[in-house]
C-alpha cells in the first residue's frame, strides 16, 4: 500500500515528449527500506511546478500525491517533497585531481605523435573533459564522470596487459582507452546547479554517436588501430558498435576496450554521493 512516510531514492529520471506533443517525465524510485522499484510518470503540468534538480538521481524524495496501479509498482506522480539532496559529481578540487591522474599517463607514451595530440587536444578542451559526464543515465552520469570512467578504464587495461601473455601495442591500448568516450565532451550537456544531464541536439544533428566522432578524429590523423577500437568498443552492431565483435579473425585489441570499457560501466552504475563511501 502506499504511504507517504516511504523515502524513496531516485535512481532514473527523463524528460522526453508525448505523442501529442507535451513533455513527459519518466523516473524511477528504489524504496530505501527494501530496496524495490517503482517506475513513475509527471504530466508537463506537474513538471512545470517542481524544480527538475529534485530528480537528481541519489536525492532522496517522499511522494506526498500519486495514484498508483493494482499491484502499487507503477503510478502518477503529482506532488514530492525533497527530503535530502545528493552529490551532483565530482567537485572542482576532484575534478582538477582526476584530470592530473589522467592526462599523467600521457608521459607513458612513446609514439610522439600521438602524444602531442593528446596534449593539444585535451589543452583545447580542458574545462569540457573535466565536467563531462559518461552517460545520461546508464554509468557515471554525473558531472566529472568521464574522467571517472576514463581512469577505470585505463587501470583496467594496464592490470590486464601485465597478466597477458600476448603484448598488443601499449600507445594504441592507452590511447584507446583515453579516446574511446572522447566525443561524449560534445554529446552531452551537464547543468553545473543541478547536476542533471541531456544530450546536445547540435551535436547529434551533425554526428550518428560519439563513437563516430571518435572514430573519426583518429582516423582523420592517422591513429588506425585506435580508430578500430572505438569502433569495436561498444561489442555488437545492435549496441552501436561499427565493427561488431562476433566477427571472425579480428585482432585481439578490438576486444580490450570493449572488455575494460563494459566492466567500469558495469560497475559504474552509481550515483555521485555513493563515490564518497
Amino acid at each position: 500500500m502506499f504511504s507517504t512516510e516511504v523515502i524513496y531514492e531516485v535512481a532514473i529520471f527523463s524528460i522526453g515528449d508525448t505523442k501529442a506533443g507535451t513533455k513527459m517525465g519518466k523516473l524511477q524510485l528504489k524504496n530505501t527500506d527494501d530496496g524495490t522499484l517503482l517506475n513513475c510518470i509527471l504530466w508537463e503540468e506537474t513538471l512545470n511546478r517542481i524544480d527538475a534538480k529534485v530528480f537528481r538521481p541519489g536525492n532522496l524524495l517522499r511522494i506526498v500525491s500519486a495514484s498508483f496501479n493494482e499491484k502499487f509498482n507503477n503510478c502518477l506522480i503529482s506532488a514530492v517533497e525533497l527530503i535530502k539532496e545528493a552529490k551532483i559529481g565530482l567537485d572542482e578540487n576532484e575534478r582538477n585531481k582526476a584530470y592530473r591522474e589522467l592526462t599523467a599517463y600521457f608521459e607513458k607514451i612513446q609514439n610522439q605523435k600521438l602524444k602531442n595530440f593528446l596534449i593539444e587536444f585535451f589543452t583545447k578542451n580542458e574545462e569540457k573533459i573535466k565536467i563531462a559526464p559518461a552517460a545520461k543515465v546508464m554509468h557515471h552520469n554525473y558531472i566529472g564522470g568521464l574522467l571517472v570512467h576514463t581512469l577505470e578504464c585505463l587501470k583496467f587495461a594496464e592490470t590486464n596487459l601485465e597478466l597477458c601473455a600476448y603484448k598488443p601495442d601499449y600507445d594504441n591500448v592507452i590511447g584507446g582507452c583515453i579516446l574511446h568516450d572522447i566525443g561524449k565532451i560534445f554529446e552531452y550537456t551537464v547543468d553545473m546547479e543541478s547536476g542533471l544531464v541531456d544530450y546536445d541536439e547540435d551535436f547529434r544533428k551533425d554526428w550518428i554517436s560519439h563513437s563516430q566522432y571518435g572514430f573519426t578524429i583518429c582516423m582523420n590523423e592517422g591513429f588506425k588501430e585506435i580508430a578500430r577500437m572505438i569502433a569495436a568498443h561498444h561489442g555488437r552492431a545492435e549496441w552501436g558498435a561499427m565493427i561488431d565483435l562476433g566477427e571472425k579473425d579480428l585482432e585481439p585489441e578490438l576486444y580490450i576496450i570493449h572488455l575494460v570499457d563494459n566492466l567500469s560501466a558495469r560497475f559504474g552504475k552509481v550515483n555521485a554521493s555513493q563515490l564518497e563511501n
